[in-house]
């Protein structure tokens, strides 16, 4: 059974940690800034790949730090994504943030997240997580193409046009809720 409460951050408001400078530093960096591109990054690890370096060059709230992991790197910090190749290393940040309190995903450690990245769609202002409990990635990789291509572009005219009649609706709650109903019945 899948117990995870699903969120939405308000990334941009919060200083993040990425662990590790390879592949998987990358596609963490990548997905962070794909969703929310202002957000103040520090990526730390001894080698740092060039894709990495050329994102930091382009993004001014991304830091880089070419220096093995310490504790002092959590300074600051409000989340930190953990992706090194050196399992002794993804399991010390994970006990220091535990430390710390603060909130940890080890890639492809579930028994060491506080929290899973999910796959995301995203349609304008729409966004949907999908997540399968850590336990395949690579599957709500795929539900996630698969979502993308059924819905349609036009999905931000539709919000946008919701949004507008929602701001002129009159009444109490109860009622603005069911006509908003009436309205979006063509959607099922």
């Amino acid at each position: 059974m899948n117990t995870l409460f699903p969120i939405f951050v308000k990334a941009e408001k919060l200083h993040i940690l990425i662990v590790g400078g390879g592949y998987v530093g990358l596609e963490k960096l990548t997905a962070l800034l794909g969703n929310a591109p202002d957000t103040r990054t520090t990526l730390v690890a001894p080698e740092i790949r060039d894709e990495i370096r050329e994102i930091a060059r382009q993004s001014p709230h991304v830091q880089l730090i070419q220096e093995p992991y310490t504790p002092a790197h959590l300074d600051d910090k409000d989340l930190v994504i953990v992706g090194t190749n050196d399992k002794a290393v993804n399991r010390q940040v994970q006990v220091d943030c535990k430390a710390r309190r603060i909130l940890v995903n080890v890639a492809d450690t579930p028994d060491l997240c506080d929290f899973y990245l999910s796959s995301v769609v995203k349609k304008g202002d729409l966004k949907i997580a999908i997540s399968t409990n850590g336990k395949s990635p690579t599957f709500a990789k795929r539900f996630r193409e698969v979502l993308e291509d059924i819905l349609p572009d036009s999905l931000q005219e539709t919000l946008d046009n919701l949004t507008a009649i929602r701001n002129q609706l009159k009444g109490d709650f109860v009622q603005k809720m069911e006509k908003l109903n009436e309205i979006t019945k063509v959607l099922r």
